[in-house]
């Protein structure tokens, strides 16, 4: 009986947690048959609890510091680094892989301009952990006129957590969220772009 509670509350955290992909605007119809997209990035977003990501990186700067001088200026150098050299290549990787698109951007009639809402870092401390997780926008835009806007997807509660729990780096689960953002984008723009 116990084991049945413990599958129930698991599967209800994991339906409550679960990423969602919702076109709000568009038609993905364009995108049939292509098979190359560039990719733009913008994070102008929520951090936590913060509603700017300034009074976020402030704040936890100003506390890593407190407790190790120096310790914060590394984190907000790695804060602001992650997204060029980890975040972005992995959704293009997870992305490409799953609609079946190039996202070297050769060629490409589209552009998919990712833009980041909210952030929710996590954490894990041994005992306990939260796992991270994003909101972010997908506009597709016409390469030659970026003006137009062909579709708006939302994204919602894209997680980031290693399997194991080894993700006691903010980078690294935040890397996991952007994968986890790519791969589930790139199928569902698959799956519907009829």
């Amino acid at each position: 009986m116990k084991n049945v509670l413990a599958i129930v509350l698991v599967s209800l955290c994991s339906s409550v947690l679960a990423q969602k992909i919702k076109l709000t605007e568009g038609s993905l119809g364009s995108l049939k048959g292509q098979t190359s997209i560039k990719t733009e990035f913008k994070y102008d977003m929520s951090v936590g609890k913060f509603d700017k990501e300034d009074d976020y990186i402030k704040e936890k700067k100003k506390e890593l510091n407190e407790k190790e001088p120096g310790r914060g200026d590394s984190w907000e150098k790695n804060w602001k680094s992650d997204r060029p050299d980890r975040f972005e290549p992995q959704f293009r990787e997870l992305f490409a892989k799953h609609s079946a698109m190039s996202t070297t951007g050769d060629n490409a009639k589209y552009t998919l301009i990712f833009k980041t809402v909210h952030t929710e870092p996590g954490f894990n401390v041994h005992v306990m952990s939260k796992p991270a997780y994003i909101d972010a926008e997908a506009w597709i835009v016409d390469v030659l006129d970026p003006n137009k806007v062909i579709a708006k997807l939302s994204i919602t509660k894209a997680l980031g957590r290693d399997v194991l729990g080894l993700d006691y780096e903010t980078g690294l689960r935040l890397q996991e969220a952007y994968a986890k953002a790519g791969k589930e984008l790139g199928g569902f723009i698959r799956k519907n772009a009829k």
